[in-house]
C-alpha cells in the first residue's frame, strides 16, 4: 500500500535522555517496517535535533521528501514521565517546528501520481491553522484514498468542535478506552458497552471501521457490522510510549489486506505488545517476530 502520514515528529524526553518519536511518525516508522511505501509529512527546526531526524529517516528508509525545515521554530521535544506501570504522562512544548508543515506544488504533483491507499492523521496537529489547512487540503487532493483517523487526545491538544470535523472526515477511527470516555462526556449520550460506542459512531459518522484498544486487554474492533474483541497479550513492559502507534499499523495493515475482523484485532495485538514490551516508541522489530508471538511460548522476557 501508499500511505501518507502528516503529523508531528519530535524527541521525546525520558529521564534525560532523548528518543525519537511523535505518534504519526512513529506510526509511519512501523508501517515501513510492515513492507508499505509511506510518505510522511512534517517540519523540523533548522537545528541539530532537526538534522538528527532527518539522519534517522534516511537511515530507516523513510523519504525526506516532504520534510520542511523551518528556521524560525525549533525541532519538537515532549517531555515524558512513567508511572509505575509504565504508563506515559506527556508534557508538549510548542510552537514547534512540526506545527508548520508545508506542501510544494511539485510534492502535491508527485503525491497524485503515487495512487494513494490511505492518509494517516490525528488529532494533535491540527490545533496548528497552519496544518490542520494543510491536513484539509491534501485530503481533497486525494479524495479515493481511505483515511485512518487516530484519536491520541493529549491535555489542552483538541476541542470538541475540532474532534468532530475530524471524525466527519474518518473513513476509520481509532482510540483508546480512555478516549472513549471522554468522547462519550463531550458528546453523549452515555454507553452501555464499548460494542454500543462503536456502533453508534460508526453510524453517526458514516464510518467503515471502529477500534478501541484496551491496553493489556487487548483491542474491540466494529468493522462493518461485525464486532469481536480480541483479548490482549501477557508482556513484560518496556515501556507503552509508541505502543498504540504500532498497533495503529497493525490494524492498518490487516485491513489493506481485507483480512477477517478477528485475525485483524489479535495482528495488531501483537504488534502493540511487541514494542510495548522493549524500550522507546520505535524499538526494533521484525515482522517475523510478530509472527511467532505466541503468549504460550513467548513472554518476550528479552525487553
Amino acid at each position: 500500500m501508499k500511505v501518507i502520514s502528516i503529523g508531528e515528529v519530535l524527541w521525546d524526553v525520558i529521564g534525560g535522555k532523548e528518543h525519537l518519536g511523535g505518534a504519526p511518525f512513529n506510526f509511519a516508522v512501523h508501517l515501513l517496517r510492515l513492507g508499505h511505501e509511506v510518505f510522511f509529512i512534517s517540519a523540523v527546526g533548522a537545528d541539530d535535533r532537526g538534522q538528527r531526524i532527518l539522519h534517522r529517516m534516511e537511515k530507516m528508509g523513510l523519504t525526506t521528501r516532504f520534510m520542511r525545515e523551518d528556521v524560525e521554530h525549533p525541532t519538537g521535544i515532549v517531555t515524558v514521565t512513567l508511572s509505575g506501570s509504565g504508563q506515559p504522562n506527556f508534557v508538549l512544548h510548542r510552537p514547534a517546528a512540526y506545527d508548520f508543515p508545508r506542501v510544494t506544488d511539485e510534492g502535491y504533483n508527485f503525491l497524485l501520481s503515487q495512487s494513494l491507499d490511505w492518509i494517516y492523521f490525528g488529532t494533535l496537529l491540527q490545533m496548528s491553522t497552519v496544518a490542520w489547512k494543510l491536513t484539509k487540503e491534501i485530503l481533497a487532493t486525494v479524495p479515493t484514498a481511505r483515511r485512518f483517523y487516530d484519536v491520541n487526545l493529549r491535555t489542552s491538544s483538541y476541542t470538541p468542535e475540532l474532534l468532530q470535523e475530524l471524525m466527519q472526515l474518518a473513513s476509520v477511527m481509532k482510540l483508546n478506552d480512555v478516549e472513549v470516555e471522554e468522547i462519550s462526556r463531550m458528546f453523549g449520550p452515555p454507553f452501555s458497552s464499548l460494542e454500543q460506542f462503536c456502533r453508534e459512531y460508526a453510524a453517526n459518522y458514516r464510518l467503515e471501521a471502529v477500534c478501541v484498544t484496551r491496553g493489556s486487554k487487548g483491542c474491540a474492533l466494529l468493522r462493518g457490522d461485525e464486532y469481536v474483541e480480541a483479548p490482549g497479550y501477557e508482556i513484560k513492559v518496556g515501556d507503552t510510549v509508541g505502543a498504540g502507534d504500532a498497533f495503529a499499523a497493525g490494524l492498518l495493515h490487516g485491513l489493506g489486506k481485507g483480512w477477517q475482523t478477528e485475525k485483524i484485532a489479535d495482528f495488531a495485538n501483537r504488534v502493540g505488545a511487541l514494542v510495548a514490551s522493549r524500550a522507546g516508541a520505535i524499538p526494533s522489530w521484525t515482522p517475523d517476530e510478530v509472527a511467532a508471538f505466541d503468549p504460550q511460548n513467548y513472554r518476550l522476557e528479552r525487553a
